[in-house]
């Protein structure tokens, strides 16, 4: 099959690439550590007992932490290293 300008395991090396870098990016996020607050660091509510057992190190109440998450924005999920866009730029 022809391949154009891309040479042979073109696509497997941009796949594997693309997981490497998610693979990177996610052990970089910050996991809670140490003691569990028994208290939202922002709102006072009581954090639930099987919560702070589950999330050791927790510091955030359940809706917090849900607005927080909701406040991050996700990156794309193109995958821009192959496209013919990112070439001409």
């Amino acid at each position: 099959m022809a391949g154009g300008w891309a040479r042979d395991g073109a696509v497997s090396e941009q796949i594997e690439a693309s997981i490497s870098d998610e693979l990177a990016r996610m052990k970089a996020r910050q996991v809670p550590v140490g003691e569990s607050l028994t208290h939202c660091a922002e709102c006072e509510e009581e954090i639930p007992e099987k919560r702070r057992v589950a999330l050791p190190g927790v510091k955030l109440c359940i809706d917090c932490q849900q607005e927080r998450d909701q406040a991050f924005q996700a990156r794309g999920g193109i995958n821009r290293r192959g496209s013919k866009d990112s070439q001409l730029k």
